[in-house]
């Protein structure tokens, strides 16, 4: 039997059982999807320490599975979102968004057990495959172009990392997925591809493009892999890459300003979790054993209080048929639940003490100032008070109390809760009870007391005054309203720069050809006018021959002919 769970992969039980689960009958397959994480979860967890399975292709060794303590921790949180997802989506009876939800789940915990870059990439390549269909399900034409663009970028990000991993193999001759650095091209190309998953600036807008127009399950199962998948890489391939500490900060401060004045609440999460990233791809940039603590702690708990997020404002839609600010308030009276549980999250986001982003947070930044990166520290403060603002007060307060928009919806059918109510209650437990979190990080050796008094003071100060700014611009008016509008972000790019690039390069190529047909038409018509005049009097041809050159032409025509035709 050990032998037979050694020969299995990490996250193939999840991605052979989707298949399999979609030969059941409706609520047998949605009890099958939420028995799968749990399976798989006991498989990884019953596997050695440290354990890897090779074996020999020609002249390199793959390695199919690694499994030391940080593929660990990021195997034991994907499983958990994958339960919770499926948990979440129990009421959907549609084998495609089923069938994609698992396997989606089980190619993500298959690539952060991979030990190779080849093994990586097929992993890599998959979760794109998968994910694409939890967009596409949506079945509308919006959702349909949105997945094109989605999967062109996913696959774009796959096709980087195999040119980086051949380029790599043939500067180093290996394909083991270690340390890799930017010393290399081949590492060069890995870091972009990493970085388009990790939604780097300028590369982050298919985020906001794609999550919001998945299903109202969908969207749950895409905020926990895909990005969490790359800081997962980054971690891994380029700890102490020191330029991946500007880039996130930016990270974590520009999308404060989008979220701001944004409507669909979807995108503002979508925004909020550009701004987390930010935080873990900052952390990998110090890449002390600290800071890769603080990186992959951060990372399973924004999983859980960003699905608990996602989770709020699914159900919203679910029950309302929106999740556009301008269009909600009041949905407290009717569904309390919903609202207790995306306050929780809210909170976790924020970092409030006694929730889990404030254990996991406050490593990240003790990181940055024990090693004295002064600028990022205060970007990562200005970040930490921006996220008060549009996840910690604006989810929760326009969705459920700014203004009362009339709708009295059903609360949220009980599996949506219980899947809330579990990721709430991981949220607060890890914030009292860390100690099991640190104890599953990749260096559990490294002494770290979040609850001091330098740590609670300054984070309680910085949500006090980000809670001040937000009344007083409220109560004055100066904070931006909800307005039915569409924010543009580097989609500005496809939705307005090159539209008008291709409308202004159709009427330079119309006008080119009109004037070329004119040119053409002139001397079309002055071509035939000179015919004309040769075929009327007095023209060569006009006058009539005379009779015996006719004869003569006519007889060196038929002459031609006969020698043509019997030679």
């Amino acid at each position: 039997m050990t032998d037979l769970l050694l020969a299995i992969p990490p996250g193939m039980i999840l991605i052979v059982g989707a298949f399999l689960a979609a030969l059941l009958p409706g609520k047998l397959r949605a009890i099958a999807g939420i028995a799968l994480p749990i399976l798989g979860f006991a498989h990884l967890y019953g596997l050695p320490d440290d354990y890897t399975w090779t074996f020999q292709l020609f002249d390199t060794t793959i390695e199919l599975v690694r499994v030391d303590r940080l593929a660990f921790i990021f195997g034991t949180i994907f499983h958990l979102a994958a339960f919770l997802s499926a948990l979440y989506a129990y009421h959907v009876d549609d084998r495609v968004q089923q069938i994609a939800g698992l396997s989606y789940a089980g190619a993500a915990i298959g690539a952060v057990c991979a030990g190779d870059l080849i093994t990586l990439f097929v992993y890599w390549e998959l979760t794109a495959l998968t994910s694409v269909f939890l967009i596409w399900a949506g079945r509308t034409e919006k959702s349909y172009k949105v997945g094109l663009r989605y999967l062109i970028i996913q696959v774009t990000s796959g096709v980087l990392l195999l040119a980086g991993a051949l380029s790599l193999y043939s500067d180093v001759g290996t394909i083991h997925f270690g340390h890799i650095g930017i010393e290399t091209f081949g590492g060069q190309l890995i870091l972009l591809s990493f970085g388009i998953k990790a939604a780097f600036p300028l590369l982050h807008n298919w985020v906001q493009d794609a999550y919001p127009e998945a299903t109202v399950t969908g969207t749950v199962w895409l905020s926990a892999f895909t990005t969490q998948l790359a800081i997962y890489s980054l971690c891994r391939g380029y700890a102490g890459t020191e330029i991946l500490i500007p880039i996130g900060a930016i990270m974590t401060a520009f999308p404060v300003f989008y979220a701001v004045i944004e409507n669909d609440l979807r995108r503002v999460l979508a925004y909020s979790l550009n701004n987390q990233l930010g935080f873990m791809v900052v952390a990998v940039g110090i890449g002390t054993d600290l800071a890769i603590n603080g990186a992959a702690a951060h990372a399973f708990a924004h999983i859980l209080y960003k699905g608990l997020l996602f989770m709020s404002m699914g159900a919203v839609l679910y029950r309302t048929g929106t999740a556009k600010g301008s269009e909600l308030g009041g949905l407290y009276k009717t569904m309390p639940f919903t609202t207790f549980f995306c306050m929780v999250g809210a909170a976790s986001i924020s970092a409030f003490p006694l929730m889990s982003g404030f254990v996991t947070k406050s490593m990240i930044l003790t990181a940055a100032a024990d090693e004295h990166h002064t600028v990022a520290f205060l970007v990562l403060l200005f970040a930490s008070a921006g996220v008060l603002d549009h996840s910690g007060i604006k989810i929760p307060f326009f969705a459920f109390f700014a203004h009362d928009s009339g709708r009295r919806p059903k609360e949220a059918p009980w599996h949506m809760l219980a899947a809330m109510a579990i990721a709430a209650a991981f949220c607060f437990g890890m914030g009292v009870w860390y100690e099991p979190l640190y104890a599953l990080l990749p260096y559990p050796d490294v002494e770290y007391t979040p609850y001091n008094l330098t740590h609670v003071v300054t984070q309680v100060q910085l949500l006090m005054f980000s809670t001040l700014a937000f009344i007083v611009l409220w109560q004055t008016g100066l904070y931006p309203p909800e307005l039915r509008s569409t924010v543009l972000d580097t989609d500005w790019i496809y939705r307005r720069a090159i539209p008008r690039v291709v409308g202004v390069a159709q009427k330079g190529m119309t006008y080119a050809f009109n004037a070329a047909n004119a040119q053409f038409e002139q001397v079309f018509n002055l071509g035939v006018f000179w015919l004309a005049k040769k075929h009327r009097p007095p023209g060569v041809l006009g006058e009539p021959w005379p009779t015996g050159d006719t004869a003569l032409f006519a007889v060196i025509i038929l002459a031609a002919t006969l020698v043509m035709y019997y030679t």
